[in-house]
């Protein structure tokens, strides 16, 4: 049986000028309910993966982002779906509005070490990997 085709997938790992990272909680009623996520979500067909990340932080957040760099894609395996996930690092736009839970329980700014004491969808954990491996202080302003 040919492996299933890979859903592309974004997020954002949304920095502000202390480092701190912002995550996400998904509702409850939903696939992963109350798991703890970086925000983003599926690729429309036709849009880049950086197009689908602006749009549903607009969408989920109600705020608008700079990409600042891209991380290592990836793919998962959630056993019936395979994600191909597209995670990138962003910080606030000038002028943005502050993000807001408009799709989730709750959103939450946390330290990088805080991370450990959330429960984090399990394809978030990559992520997690990658911006530790990456860990340029990019957005921070000094």
């Amino acid at each position: 049986m040919p492996a299933p085709t890979p859903i592309p997938v974004v997020c954002a790992v949304i920095e502000d000028d202390t480092g701190r990272i912002l995550i996400a909680q998904r509702p409850a009623d939903k696939h992963l309910g109350l798991k703890w996520e970086f925000p983003g979500g599926k690729v429309e067909p036709g849009e880049t993966p950086s197009a689908a990340l602006l749009r549903e932080l607009t969408e989920e957040l109600g705020c608008s982002v700079v990409i600042t760099r891209a991380l290592e894609p990836f793919h998962y395996d959630y056993t019936r779906v395979v994600i191909e996930m597209f995670p990138f690092v962003c910080q606030l736009a000038d002028g943005s509005a502050a993000p807001a839970a408009l799709e989730h329980v709750e959103i939450r700014w946390i330290t990088p070490a805080e991370i450990s004491n959330f429960d984090l969808a399990p394809a978030d954990w990559p992520v997690v990997a990658r911006y530790r491996a990456a860990p340029e202080p990019c957005c921070r302003k000094d």
